[in-house]
């Protein structure tokens, strides 16, 4: 992917959710959520504090996320769906 985020955006891609429920029932596409969880693709060099240094994200590429529901724009790059946000807009961190 040629597209490097600006400041303290991160492009994620969302993960696929499960279509079986854990009781078996299998869940159409067109009653799925859209999953809340992701994988950051690429980082922003990060933002500016007041005095004009620049401040690096706690996130990397390759880190699984927690988001927001409506959190991000959605884009298309090279026939990919990718989501780009801020850094606040991640809840959280998954750890392997």
């Amino acid at each position: 992917m040629k597209f490097r985020p600006l400041h303290d955006r991160v492009v994620v891609k969302r993960l696929e959710s499960d279509t079986k429920t854990k009781g078996g029932i299998i869940i159409p596409d067109t009653a799925k959520e859209k999953p809340q969880e992701g994988e950051i693709i690429a980082v922003g060099p990060g933002a500016r504090d007041e005095a004009g240094k620049v401040v690096a994200l706690d996130v990397k590429a390759g880190d699984r996320i927690l988001f927001g529901k409506w959190s991000g724009t959605e884009v298309k790059i090279e026939g990919v769906d990718y989501l780009i946000m801020k850094e606040s807009d991640i809840m959280g961190v998954i750890e392997a």
